[in-house]
């Protein structure tokens, strides 16, 4: 369980509590989680996962590879072709998951990561070329993440798109949208 606040004294009651009824051990203030790296400051808290991405490039010896600046191609015509030249489906399947469990903190590649994931049963060498692209990408972002900053208000704002009918596969739409709670983004979703 992890237990998050303000009020020093309040979380301390909350502690002796849960430990008269749980047997429990407080660990401090959390900065590492399942491979999210958690660093507070006076501006707020930042999340990431810059060692899993590090690591990512390492296992996938992209970090020879030269950087690119946006994780997919704009106006991008993947789909399933008859004529193009399968991959390796395992490897495939491997580094879309490692990329999926990453977008938890990085939602500037949740789109990418929606049209990849599409292909993980026919992958051929163009959806693999995306795949390489967003590693390509990540390598020069790699220390991105969230932050989660205490402002004066809690409004909530939400915000959406779509490229109605784009998916040259067949002809449906892709969406997506983000929900900020207090200036902070908390939900983002990007699918088809």
């Amino acid at each position: 369980m992890i237990v998050t606040g303000d009020d020093q004294a309040e979380m301390q009651n909350l502690q002796k509590y849960l430990a008269s009824e749980f047997k429990m051990k407080s660990l401090g203030d959390l900065k590492y989680f399942l491979e999210i790296e958690v660093a507070r400051s006076k501006h707020g808290i930042f999340i990431s996962e810059r060692k899993y991405v590090l690591d990512l490039l390492v296992e996938t010896g992209m970090l020879d590879y030269k950087p690119i600046d946006t994780p997919s191609e704009q106006n991008h015509k993947l789909g399933l072709y008859h004529d193009q030249i399968h991959t390796d489906r395992e490897r495939y399947q491997r580094l879309v998951e490692k990329l999926i469990y990453l977008a938890h903190t990085r939602p500037d590649i949740a789109y990418a990561i929606s049209v990849v994931s599409q292909f993980m049963y026919f992958p051929n060498e163009d959806h693999m070329g995306v795949v390489m692209r967003i590693l390509r990408y990540l390598k020069v972002t790699h220390g991105k993440g969230l932050i989660f900053s205490k402002y004066d208000h809690t409004n909530v704002e939400g915000y959406t798109d779509a490229d109605w009918a784009s998916s040259v596969t067949d002809g449906r739409s892709t969406s997506g949208y983000f929900t900020f709670v207090g200036g902070n983004l908390v939900i983002w979703r990007s699918k088809k």
